[in-house]
């Protein structure tokens, strides 16, 4: 009887721990060898997600499903980062440089290549293919992007330290480069658009928020807030007072941030769990209220030993709100 006894115990505590430690959570999984890929955009109309490939530059679409397929891809490609269907829903924008990942690397592209593509999303065709490396000497990385309410169109380079903007006649321009943007390796990464009338971006390497009107581009602020986030990556803007920000490179999870002043300042206001174990997030999308990430696994491409990934997963994020202080 003893023997069963703790046979029982031993059973209902595993039981119990398994209680304690919820699922990740909520996720679509897709095969798509050696693509990485680091951007992500849902495209409402068609009911799909758009997904770049840092490794092989191909630009992909997955359905809820997820099953995968190729929307473009040509022999110029390097890597593909940022992503966004234009407000038209009619076109979707990717970034195409090739910064680090590419299996196709050469030394005439390598930190040099800085292109906005445009594809024509029912026929999957090449639309534009705009040249963004003359706007600013030196080394680039077309990071990510976002559109204003005319549909402009303004991409980080992380390694520039610079702002572009495109119009909607497809016209290039260096809307702002700032001192406060410099930084070894990654810097400005993330973009998100406020109805305000200003460019909310994040620096990788510092974990700071910048705030960048557009009337007065060179007026860059610093947001000031409770914490940095270091690695942080992807920007998504929920609500004028709340904003997504994915966070990699070890710490691998996804903050809310809120405000009360139209951005001069933020405070950590939720966060996803340790126990969602996002893999190397880099970038999120809006589906309904829903925001989902996507699992760059990045963190593979530096360890020799590993063999490339066929599966990557576009994951939900659930956040949990931060507990107030007292007395704030």
């Amino acid at each position: 009887m003893k023997k069963h006894h703790y046979i029982a115990i031993a059973a209902l505590l595993v039981t119990g721990c398994r209680v304690l430690q919820p699922n990740p959570s909520e996720r679509i999984n897709f095969t798509a060898e050696d693509t990485y890929p680091e951007g992500i955009a849902f495209d409402k109309q068609r009911s799909l997600y758009y997904v770049s490939s840092a490794r092989l530059g191909t630009i992909g679409k997955v359905s809820p499903a997820g099953i995968y397929s190729t929307l473009y891809t040509d022999n110029s490609l390097k890597s593909s980062y940022g992503m966004k269907v234009h407000p038209d829903g009619k076109r979707l924008y990717v970034c195409v440089g090739d910064a680090n990942y590419s299996k196709f690397t050469s030394p005439d592209t390598r930190a040099k290549m800085a292109r906005l593509l445009i594809i024509d999303l029912e026929t999957g065709r090449k639309l534009s293919d705009i040249n963004l490396a003359d706007l600013k000497p030196g080394k680039h990385f077309p990071n990510d992007l976002t559109f204003d309410d005319a549909g402009n169109a303004y991409i980080t380079d992380s390694f520039a330290h610079a702002i572009y903007k495109i119009d909607a006649a497809a016209k290039a321009t260096l809307l702002v480069s700032d001192e406060k943007f410099v930084t070894e390796g990654v810097g400005i990464n993330g973009i998100a658009f406020h109805s305000a009338g200003f460019l909310i971006v994040d620096n990788s390497a510092t974990g700071m928020l910048y705030k960048v009107p557009l009337s007065n581009p060179k007026n860059v602020e610093l947001i000031k807030s409770d914490q940095f986030f270091l690695g942080a990556d992807g920007l998504l803007l929920n609500a004028p007072d709340s904003l997504t920000i994915v966070v990699n490179g070890g710490n691998d999870k996804i903050f809310k941030l809120s405000t009360n002043d139209e951005w001069k300042t933020s405070k950590l206001s939720a966060t996803t769990l340790i126990a969602d174990r996002f893999t190397y997030p880099a970038t999120v999308t809006l589906n309904g209220n829903h925001v989902w990430v996507m699992n760059a696994r990045f963190n593979e491409l530096v360890d020799s030993n590993s063999v490339p990934a066929k599966q990557f997963a576009i994951q939900k994020a659930v956040f949990k709100p931060v507990p107030k202080t007292k007395g704030k």
